[in-house]
């Protein structure tokens, strides 16, 4: 019995070490850690002078697009495309004589529709015709001739003219110049918070740069003139294009 007494005891004493053991295991495995969480590298933004930088460069453009077409109405859907491609024949016609490439000339659209009287009360719209719509979207590398392009395809039978839009071929030039204004602007700033701070300013540690940058607006679509004009007047204007960058630059001691 006593025997029996004594293997229970001698048991329930190496469990006890057991469990005393684990214990010591975790507790060095924790201080162990303090000092690994101690050596973490801080924060970039420490000890280090944060800004944003801005800049734009405002050019001319190098080209326009516009879209124009003809949209004609007939009793069936075959006279009202037919009607349509002779009318859009001679619109093309007119391009390519006043100088734009084939190429340059691109149909952005075509559909024929049904076209429905306007319904009486009670009853059910009838069909009154087809209309079919063909358009163009086109590119002017002569500006100049813009305004007389313009005139050219109102004469020639064209129903719909406008949405002008001035683009630039490459602006990847003079945006690389916005980039270089937007870091002077930074480090103008920059320079100015370490002078101000007592502190003095230090290497470039990052850049990161914002590519949601807002391109300029295009120009408001041209509606056609009823009539023949003797010059439409076109403004050309500038595009403006920005660059926006965070830059962190590091305090010399």
């Amino acid at each position: 019995m006593a025997l029996f007494k004594f293997a229970v005891t001698f048991t329930t004493l190496a469990r006890s070490c057991q469990m005393l053991v684990g214990v010591a295991f975790v507790a060095a495995a924790l201080v162990g850690a303090v000092p690994a969480q101690a050596q973490q590298p801080s924060s970039h933004a420490d000890g280090r002078i944060v800004v944003i930088g801005e800049g734009s460069v405002s050019v001319p453009p190098d080209y326009a697009q516009i879209r124009s077409g003809v949209t004609t109405r007939a009793k069936t859907a075959k006279e009202a495309a037919d009607t349509n491609s002779k009318a859009m024949a001679a619109v093309t016609a007119s391009l390519l004589e006043s100088g734009i490439a084939q190429k340059d000339i691109q149909t952005s659209q075509f559909s024929i529709q049904p076209v429905y009287a306007s319904p009486e009360p009670r009853t059910e719209p009838k069909l009154s015709g087809y209309s079919a719509s063909n358009q163009v979207t086109v590119k002017v590398h002569q500006i100049s001739k813009l305004g007389e392009i313009l005139d050219r395809l109102v004469t020639a039978g064209a129903t719909d003219v406008g949405n002008i839009h001035f683009l630039l071929t490459d602006p990847s030039k003079a945006l690389d110049q916005a980039r270089e204004a937007a870091v002077a602007d930074a480090r103008r700033k920059a320079e100015l918070y370490a002078r101000a701070s007592g502190l003095t300013l230090g290497r470039v540690v990052w850049i990161t740069e914002d590519p949601g940058y807002s391109p300029p607006m295009p120009m408001k679509a041209l509606a056609a003139p009823a009539a023949r004009a003797a010059s439409v007047p076109i403004a050309i204007g500038e595009d403006t294009l920005q660059a926006r960058v965070t830059i962190g630059f590091d305090i010399s001691h």
